[in-house]
């Protein structure tokens, strides 16, 4: 009878030690940066996902007529979404979004942790950085999490603006039946086979990278800078930390927005029979026809559906990770 005791000790032994090692191994700065970065950035988009479709439809308006049909603010162009495609209609893409930004925030403040860590002075529980020092691991954390996830950025635009007031790109026609777009994954097979191979899946990379870049550069240097002032009791405030989120993402995001522009036009050049009424050769190309044809205002265009999107967005994740990130330390 002892000995069937012992067995079964012997037996709990090594499950308790891989649950230790995976308990200490979760409880890494860097591990502990990624699972909170995903779980942060999916719940913060899916919180703003109608206002985040908005924007990217007011973003790809060009000068046709046949695209001008999202330019009575940003709360009628939600009424607009709701009337003609439902519920459905204000998540469209979500769901690849959400796929997509858990790596891509979890990439994103890892990397960051990592530099950090690296880079940083003072005890390794609260590295801090010099303002210099913040924008470069911010600007090389954004570079990566774009790399790694932009087929998927893609997609999530493409699908965005699939829409029923852009008739030819809402549906497509196979044998005179028409059928609705296809998903994530069809879609990226799609573009992969009929737009060019890997170079089609990374189509904006680069205006994506410009604008990408400095955006986390400046959002995590001012969110990191206005925490550092609040006295430690405070620091991890919900409220006060999702007002300083909302803060550094709603002027990030304002410094950068004519890449952001750019970014999305190049996502969706191929998209439709010509109805999107642009073409461009070239960053400077788009930069300056937009410029010409459209002023300053097409530059800033959904600027202020972003500013709805994009500050309860901040607030939302850097609350989110913060307390995920306490959430581990007492695992």
């Amino acid at each position: 009878m002892s000995r069937e005791i012992i067995h079964g000790e012997d037996a709990r032994l090594p499950v308790a030690g891989v649950l230790s090692s995976l308990r200490s191994f979760i409880k890494r700065d860097n591990t502990a940066a990624f699972l909170a970065g995903g779980v942060a950035g999916a719940l913060s988009r899916t919180a703003v996902s109608p206002f985040e479709r908005v924007k990217v439809l007011y973003q790809v308006q060009g000068t046709s007529k046949a695209t001008q049909s999202y330019r009575h603010g940003v709360l009628r162009s939600v009424a607009q979404i709701w009337r003609e495609e439902g519920l459905k209609g204000l998540y469209r893409g979500n769901g690849v979004n959400c796929f997509r930004v858990f790596p891509y925030s979890a990439v994103q403040y890892s990397v960051y942790q990592q530099l950090k860590s690296v880079l940083g002075t003072g005890p390794a529980e609260s590295r801090q950085l010099d303002v210099p020092s913040k924008l470069f691991a911010g600007a090389v954390a954004g570079m990566a999490s774009v790399v790694a996830t932009y087929p998927l950025d893609l997609v999530k635009t493409r699908l965005s603006v699939q829409t029923a007031s852009l008739k030819n790109l809402s549906t497509s026609r196979i044998d005179g039946n028409t059928r609705k777009p296809p998903g994530m994954f069809r879609s990226l097979v799609k573009i992969y086979t009929e737009e060019g191979g890997v170079l089609a899946l990374y189509r904006g990379l680069l205006p994506t990278i410009l604008g990408v870049a400095p955006y986390v550069a400046i959002n995590f240097s001012i969110y990191e800078k206005l925490k550092e002032q609040l006295p430690v009791q405070y620091q991890h405030n919900a409220i006060l930390t999702m007002a300083i989120g909302a803060v550094s993402g709603g002027i990030g995001q304002s410094l950068i927005y004519p890449f952001d522009i750019l970014r999305r036009r190049f996502q969706v050049l191929t998209l439709g029979t010509g109805e999107m009424g642009f073409k461009y050769n070239s960053i400077w190309d788009a930069f300056r026809t937009i410029w010409r044809t459209e002023g300053t205002r097409g530059l800033f265009k959904g600027w202020v559906a972003n500013m709805w999107k994009i500050m309860p967005s901040m607030a939302v994740q850097w609350a989110s990770y913060d307390l995920v990130k306490e959430l581990i330390k007492i695992l």
